[in-house]
Parts: C-alpha cells; sequence; structure tokens
C-alpha cells in the first residue's frame, strides 16, 4: 500500500526545493524577508528534531495509510498556537518545555512498536506542537505574521516529509530489525533533547 501518493510526494519535493531555495537568502543581516524568516525558524535543532521524529513516529505507529494523521495534528496545532503566541501568550519556561518535547518523541519513538491509543499519540503530538507554535509565534518578525506563518508551515512540511520517508525506509529496508531500529532512534532523539535542554 502506498502512504504516499507519487503527486503527492512530487508536490512535497518542489516545496523542499523552495525551501533550499529560501534559506540561502534567510541569515540575519541579509535583507530577510517574512517568508525567509519563517523558512529558517524551525531549522533550529529542537523544531528539526521534533518535526522529523513526528514523521517517523506516525509511519510505525499509526494505522496503514493514516500516517499523515501525526503531521496534519502537529501543523493544525503549530499555527493556532503562533497565532496565539503573536498576541502575546506565553508559558512559563518555554524553551525548557520544547527542549523536552524533543525527549518526548523519542521515547514514542522508543514505545511505538507498543501500539499505544491513537488519540494519545495524536494528543501528545499536539500538545508539544503548541509548545514548538508558541515560540515561533514570539519570535514574528515586524514584516508580519501571514508571511511568516507561510514559511514555518513550509519547513514543518519539509521536515515532516523527511520523517516520513525515514520511516518509509525502516519499514521498507529494515522491517526485520525495525524495532531495534527506533529503539535507536529514539535513544539518539531523546539524548538528544536531554542536551539541549542542559544547555539552557
Amino acid at each position: 500500500m502506498k502512504l504516499l501518493t507519487q503527486k503527492t510526494a512530487r508536490g512535497l519535493g518542489v516545496i523542499a526545493l523552495g525551501l533550499l531555495a529560501g534559506l540561502a537568502q534567510a541569515h540575519t543581516g541579509h535583507g530577510t524577508s517574512g517568508i525567509a524568516e519563517g523558512l529558517a525558524h524551525p531549522l533550529g535543532a529542537d523544531h528539526l528534531l521534533a518535526m522529523v521524529a513526528v514523521g517517523i513516529w506516525s509511519v510505525t505507529a499509526l494505522p496503514a495509510n493514516k500516517a499523515w494523521w501525526g503531521p496534519a495534528t502537529f501543523m493544525l496545532s503549530l499555527i493556532v498556537s503562533a497565532a496565539l503566541g503573536t498576541a502575546g501568550l506565553s508559558v512559563p519556561f518555554l524553551e525548557q518545555m520544547i527542549s523536552l518535547s524533543v525527549v518526548l518523541f523519542g521515547a514514542m519513538l522508543v514505545l511505538s512498536r507498543q501500539k499505544m491509543p491513537v488519540a494519545l499519540g495524536l494528543g501528545l503530538v499536539a500538545l508539544a506542537a503548541s509548545l514548538h507554535g508558541l515560540a515561533h509565534g514570539a519570535e514574528t518578525p515586524e514584516t508580519g505574521f501571514a508571511a511568516y506563518a507561510v514559511g514555518f508551515l513550509a519547513s514543518t512540511a519539509t521536515l515532516h516529509f523527511g520523517g516520513l520517508t525515514i520511516g518509509l525506509g525502516i519499514r521498507k529496508y529494515l522491517a526485520e530489525k525495525s524495532a531495534w531500529v527506533m529503539a535507536g532512534l529514539g535513544t539518539l532523539f531523546g539524548s538528544a533533547g536531554l542536551y539541549l535542554f542542559s544547555q539552557l
């Protein structure tokens, strides 16, 4: 069963190329635009690891042909909470909790073969995404929210697609060792999250 149609994969590939082109001009001090700042913002280690992990987890833990639920849940929660962050909503220790969300996703990868209830898994994804969204919203540039949101949603979608691709590769080529591979990946992600937490 194909998880992503060729047409969808091609479309996401176009987004990825657009992302790479945007990143070439996304350095502070070089005339960044709202879209370029949005494209660059999710590429910090904590955001990047979380979004890739969601893609991998979704392939492994969600029902067949429903892997898109994880990224869709993350992106919906991300945009809603980013809008709230732009309006001034925040929570204490936000950066610390974002780092711990990477630890959470690492644990979810380790436990992905245990088939936790779908609603619980998606709820955890939404909760973590809301933290990332508040951080995105708090850093909305003066150029405005709309273009910035387009940028960070494009980056987020590309990172999720990368995670989905990794997950599909594990399923196809490492099926017999997938439990060990997922445990190893989860440990790496979790350890990275703990390291990021320790640096705050």
